[in-house]
């Protein structure tokens, strides 16, 4: 019979599960992209990752925009509408530094060698830009998963039902670009995640509705061998396709800014991102 002494050791074990030596901590494990924040307080990771230089990007194409995100607040994205009317969107999740000119311009040039196609850079910093490293930490580890949800969500009501969704992101991006993938439902039509944190839940896996393309470095030493490993496997289980590219480089080398830049693995890594996209736009 449950009594006030089980009680008592209910709510002990509880108050334990959150509070250990003075911090807050969960009992449940994190999200892969909770997982992937908890990497800003690493030093190592944040070194890793050169302070960008100042870049301002004109565009004649782009614009700011503003939708209604989920959760009833205003949400934000940066769009290139298609040159001809198109139901092909492709959502572009930035790094950890936010939407900033340089997420900017590879969208366009995405946009450009696409072709057929409207893109969209979500913004899921809330307009927050980093200039440094100590920034960027600071504003990864402030994303929650119910706003993010809650912007990428209202982004899919802002596209519409008819639209067919593509996503791409790389670092902290890379994770949200699947995780929109996820949210998109059957309205996915590809996703490429460039060194992000995988999905580990296989259950969520079952229910993506098309192919994923994993761009990563065997140098990373956050989303390494093991853990591509790992995801490979767990596509596999959840009976759904992925391509894999692995380059000898390390982390963020497809970004010019970074110390780790890898020129000629970018260059192949974006050749197989726009023949991945191509094969599957109608």
């Amino acid at each position: 019979m449950f009594n006030m002494k089980n009680l008592t050791v209910l709510l002990a074990a509880s108050f334990l599960c959150f509070y250990a030596n003075g911090q807050k901590i969960s009992c449940c494990p994190a999200s892969a992209t909770e997982s992937f924040s908890q990497l800003a307080s690493d030093k190592k990771f944040a070194m890793s990752h050169q302070n960008p230089l100042p870049f301002t990007y004109q565009s004649e194409n782009g614009k700011s925009i503003a939708f209604r995100a989920a959760d009833g607040n205003d949400a934000y994205g940066w769009e290139i509408k298609s040159r001809n009317p198109s139901n092909n969107y492709l959502f572009v999740i930035h790094e950890w530094w936010g939407l900033n000119d340089y997420i900017k311009k590879e969208s366009e040039q995405l946009w450009k060698d696409l072709g057929n196609i409207n893109v969209i850079a979500l913004d899921l910093y809330d307009k927050k830009v980093a200039a440094n490293r100590e920034d960027a930490a600071k504003f990864m580890q402030s994303v929650s998963t119910d706003r993010a949800y809650a912007i990428i969500k209202g982004a899919l009501d802002y596209v519409g039902k008819n639209a067919k969704i593509y996503t791409i992101g790389w670092c902290f991006g890379g994770g949200w670009s699947l995780q929109t993938a996820l949210l998109a439902g059957n309205q996915l039509e590809g996703c490429i995640l460039y060194y992000g944190m995988p999905e580990k839940d296989i259950e969520k896996l079952k229910t993506l509705h098309a192919d994923v393309l994993g761009i990563f470095g065997n140098k990373d030493q956050w989303i390494n061998p093991k853990v591509v490993d790992e995801f490979s496997e767990n596509m596999r289980k959840a009976g759904k396709k992925l391509l894999v590219k692995r380059y000898e480089a390390d982390h963020a080398f497809a970004n010019p800014s970074n110390p780790s830049f890898d020129k000629a693995a970018k260059e192949d890594a974006y050749k197989n991102t726009i023949m991945f996209l191509k094969q599957r736009m109608k």
